[in-house]
């Protein structure tokens, strides 16, 4: 009995010692985790500021695009950003809007998480593209659905709201054409990613979507796996019903 005991007095200090006993308390490192995260983040190369605010990213973006348009016709941008409409949509009609200079400042959930109530996106910025520019939702002001603004777009999917407001309501293919149509494309107020209509080298439609635009699977940024939404070329293009997780905050 003794030589027993003594066997698995052995037996348990060496799983101890190396971290298989049972009640072993398993530690992360929380600082490594955040870096992490952050860095992910700071993907956002349009942004003029991020910064970790307790559990929140925040950054902060002008609105200004790193590509051309022909909304900056008249604009302080003009000589060097403006440029005629050169896309396929044969039905193009420029909208009376310029673009202005934002001062948007996005907080975003660090770690985002599955909302136990969904909520409804806004009107307005609902989340932040890699170069800066805001993304809205899939309506039209009034709420209304995009079949005829959408002939407004400019040669890389964006035009200005009547404040100036320049954003994406479909895929940014500026940031597709240069990164690539699987690429990281931005992040939603909830904190979680936007990716483009490729994955897996698969075209993604919305059947292969939730009713919130989204799935959970591995992409390259986030190697075990995270939520994230897809841009598709139909209607809802890039959110669903709501936010899936519970969004930050955005103001200008």
């Amino acid at each position: 009995m003794k030589i027993l005991f003594k066997l698995c007095s052995v037996i348990a200090v060496f799983l101890s010692l190396n971290g298989l006993g049972a009640c072993k308390k398993k530690t992360t490192n929380n600082n490594n985790q955040t870096k992490d995260a952050l860095a992910i983040y700071k993907k956002i190369y349009g942004a003029t500021d991020i910064y970790l605010d307790g559990d929140f990213v925040v950054i902060k973006t002008t609105g200004i695009s790193d590509h051309k348009s022909p909304y900056y016709k008249g604009t302080a941008w003009e000589s060097s950003k403006f440029e005629d409409y050169n896309g396929s949509n044969s039905a193009w009609k420029q909208n009376p809007n310029t673009i202005s200079q934002m001062n948007y400042t996005f907080r975003i959930p660090l770690n985002p998480k599955e909302a136990t109530i969904k909520t409804a996106t806004p009107m307005g910025p609902m989340g932040v593209s890699l170069n800066g520019i805001p993304i809205f939702n899939q309506y039209a002001a009034g709420h209304v659905a995009l079949s005829g603004e959408i002939n407004s777009f400019d040669q890389y999917n964006g035009h200005p709201a009547p404040g100036g407001d320049y954003h994406y309501h479909i895929e940014p293919t500026w940031l597709t054409t240069n990164n690539g149509k699987s690429a990281l494309l931005g992040f939603l107020l909830d904190g979680f990613p936007v990716y483009g209509p490729l994955e897996n080298g698969k075209t993604i439609v919305n059947g292969d979507l939730d009713v919130y635009h989204g799935h959970t699977c591995a992409t390259a940024d986030y190697p075990n796996g995270i939520y994230h939404y897809h841009i598709t070329s139909a209607d809802p293009y890039i959110n669903g019903d709501a936010f899936f997780g519970t969004a930050g905050t955005v103001s200008k």
